[in-house]
């Protein structure tokens, strides 16, 4: 189908993500306005036409989560009321992901709900990155492509490292697939796994490394960082077990609690991450941002031309990535 324009409007969540990947895609931002009523509705008014457009709302919904899921569900609604021709749900950061199952009895499956809730709104698609679980993808009703941070993250550390010995360390056994997948982007063949397990309760957690590290960079690998503890930790066994330097990378930088102090007052040398939650570039000597709006603008482009994503190489995007 052919639609009369691509146009990219944002939510509050991540405007400079948002004003990025427009730029990338040589558009502006789309003409809108959200705010909140005097008793905390929120308030949306788009001052310009999306009558039959390709419209690209970019929102991540991080925090405060709800306000920001809100914003896009009600940014939806106002453009399926408008006539746009097709919506599309950029979401770089999906909040609730990780309330994906019932892990006790009672639990809802909060993100299957979000999921009903933004096809519910009218999306007609979802571009979303690192999903925490690839069943998040089966909980919408809609197409979602799904991007993955690695290869940013990836490029990254081939410079950092170009030829010197480093492995790859999963932080606890649940990231062992994402680990070696990241391995594999670095040409890397040792990978060490970070075995956390509680004897009893009240009892303090028991960590050792699975794999070799001593005299190696190491890098570990993760989605999400929230409080950071579970990195921090593993970073002091690394060095404990001889490891020459400790750096970690997650594609979404939560940061909840004491995450920074733990951070700072850790044994990590550096903590790379991707932008897709608005984050201050200054908020710690340890912190590097790197921006994923080329690769989010190319997944749009090749979108709104109705093409596969599946077709991916990294020359599409990785001259244009850069430090913020």
């Amino acid at each position: 189908m052919n639609y009369r324009e691509l146009k990219i409007f944002a939510g509050n969540s991540n405007i400079p993500l948002a004003r990025s990947i427009a730029k990338r895609l040589g558009r502006d931002l789309g003409k809108c306005t959200v705010g909140k009523f005097s008793d905390g509705e929120t308030s949306i008014d788009i001052a310009e036409a999306v009558r039959g457009d390709d419209v690209f709302i970019v929102q991540s919904t991080s925090r405060p989560v709800n306000d920001h899921l809100v914003e896009l569900l009600i940014l939806i609604d106002a453009m399926k009321r408008a006539s746009a021709g097709r919506i599309t749900a950029v979401i770089p950061y999906f909040g609730y992901a990780r309330q994906d199952r019932k892990a006790k009895r009672r639990d809802p499956i909060s993100a299957k709900l979000v999921a009903n809730m933004i096809t519910c709104a009218g999306a007609d698609r979802v571009l979303s990155m690192d999903l925490h679980t690839a069943q998040i993808e089966g909980f919408f009703d809609v197409p979602v492509d799904h991007l993955s941070g690695a290869p940013i993250l990836a490029d990254y550390f081939m410079k950092t490292f170009d030829d010197e010995e480093f492995v790859v360390v999963a932080p606890d056994v649940g990231g062992v697939a994402r680990a070696r997948k990241f391995a594999q982007k670095l040409d890397a063949s040792p990978l060490a796994i970070i075995d956390k397990r509680r004897q009893a309760a009240n009892e303090c957690e028991i960590m050792n490394i699975i794999g070799d590290v001593k005299g190696k960079h190491c890098i570990m690998i993760d989605d999400i960082i929230d409080t950071a503890g579970t990195v921090c930790k593993g970073a002091e066994l690394l060095m404990e077990k001889g490891a020459k330097t400790v750096y970690a990378c997650c594609t979404h930088g939560v940061f909840s609690g004491n995450a920074i102090e733990n951070i700072n007052n850790s044994a990590i040398k550096e903590l790379i991450m991707l932008d897709t939650i608005n984050t201050n570039h200054d908020i710690s000597p340890k912190i590097k941002i790197l921006s994923s709006a080329p690769f989010f603008a190319w997944a749009i482009e090749r979108i709104s031309g109705d093409k596969s994503l599946n077709q991916f190489h990294d020359t599409d995007w990785q001259e244009d990535i850069f430090i913020l």
